[in-house]
């Protein structure tokens, strides 16, 4: 019965998780119009979360070893949570910056203790249905946003909400840490990747490769997922709304991919599936970037690249505890998470770089180009471990 509850625990922390990311992208125009700030000026905010969510990323491993990982959780939740609370009562925007700090240090250390104790203590399956639940939490903080600013009490009422739930989960989490250090649960016999591990010996290289590979996955997603909308409207036409449809078509394949995926996810095993979910994500890159050719058919490219995406961040981090014995584990999915905010960040910025100079017409081209990078990187790690 604890395994069960302490399963739920994570489940909900994983749609927690999941809920403040995307929230500020709509807050935004509220915001700087309350604050009078220019439009680029939420840069500063989300940089300022993405360097310290990658470093708490680098930092947990170790952290969540020597404390454990229910309470490196608990107290990052509880961090997220006041900090969330916190935007709502911010007197200028210097606040919002110095707010961003204790958020990202939070979401960045929440992230990797789960992914790390979920590899190590549970099958493939509930990986990818976890994340799944992750894209229930992105999606619905946006709408919870959205409802809050269609009131009369606007942006700060959303934050608000969210944070309360956080708060609620932090109350929870502290009073279960009993259950985290009781899990001694394995990823049931029938996951295919899951044999008793007789590991490689470590190479420098492969504890290097697999940060990487992460590095061009979200690289690939949060690129697309980034310019979709401007490559629609500027160069195909497409209405403002129309765009916006697709867009969350794009991550809602994504987020139902992970659910089906989690049916199969144990008889296939996760290093197929993150091959065989790469070569999806080409072809629907291919496909969304043959406008010229297909004309709208192309759009629903996104479908497919969606579907595709879906189990190769949650097959990929669940093999890292197979590919690596713990201690070793632990310190790769700090650089993995770390891997990823760089991916997710600096490089769909240089991609804007890239539209700037050659049009947005190459930015398909290139994310077909990291996918295919990708797919040579997970085979030599394969090989490698």
């Amino acid at each position: 019965m604890a395994h069960l509850i302490l399963l739920g625990i994570v489940y909900v922390s994983f749609i927690s998780l999941g809920l403040p990311d995307g929230i500020l992208g709509v807050a935004w125009p509220a915001i700087r119009a309350d604050m009078d700030q220019p439009l680029a000026a939420v840069g500063v905010v989300t940089i300022t979360m993405t360097a310290c969510a990658a470093a708490a990323s680098f930092l947990a491993g170790p952290l969540a070893k020597r404390v454990g990982t229910g309470l490196v959780v608990a107290i990052s939740c509880l961090m997220t949570a006041l900090a969330l609370i916190g935007f709502a009562y911010a007197p200028s925007f210097v606040w919002l910056v110095a707010l961003g700090i204790p958020l990202g240090l939070g979401s960045g250390a929440v992230d990797t203790s789960l992914n790390h104790f979920v590899a190590a203590h549970y099958s493939s399956r509930h990986m990818n249905w976890l994340h799944g639940f992750w894209g229930v939490g992105a999606t619905t903080g946006p709408l919870i946003m959205g409802v809050a600013l269609a009131s009369s009490t606007g942006w700060t009422a959303g934050t608000q909400a969210i944070g309360l739930v956080q708060l609620c989960l932090a109350v929870l989490l502290f009073s279960t840490l009993t259950l985290w250090s009781q899990e001694r649960s394995t990823p049931s016999a029938g996951d295919a990747e899951h044999v008793t591990p007789k590991f490689k010996p470590v190479r420098p290289l492969a504890v290097w490769l697999a940060p990487t590979s992460f590095l061009f996955y979200v690289a690939a997603e949060m690129g697309t997922g980034l310019w979709a909308a401007s490559i629609l409207v500027t160069d195909r036409g497409v209405s403002p709304t129309q765009a916006g449809v697709w867009v969350a078509v794009f991550f809602g394949s994504i987020t139902a991919g992970r659910f089906g995926v989690g049916l199969i996810a144990n008889r296939l095993g996760n290093r197929k599936l993150v091959q065989l979910g790469i070569a999806v994500a080409i072809a629907g890159a291919i496909l969304f970037a043959a406008h010229g050719v297909l004309g709208a058919a192309s759009q629903f490219g996104l479908v497919l690249m969606g579907l595709g995406c879906a189990p190769i961040f949650p097959s990929l981090m669940h093999e890292t505890a197979r590919r690596f014995p713990d201690d070793v584990a632990r310190t790769v999915i700090g650089r993995q998470m770390t891997f990823s905010y760089i991916g997710g960040s600096v490089v769909p910025a240089s991609f804007g770089l890239l539209a700037t100079w050659a049009g947005l017409g190459a930015v398909m081209p290139v994310v077909v180009v990291v996918l295919i990078a990708l797919l040579a990187i997970t085979t030599v790690l394969n090989r490698l471990t």
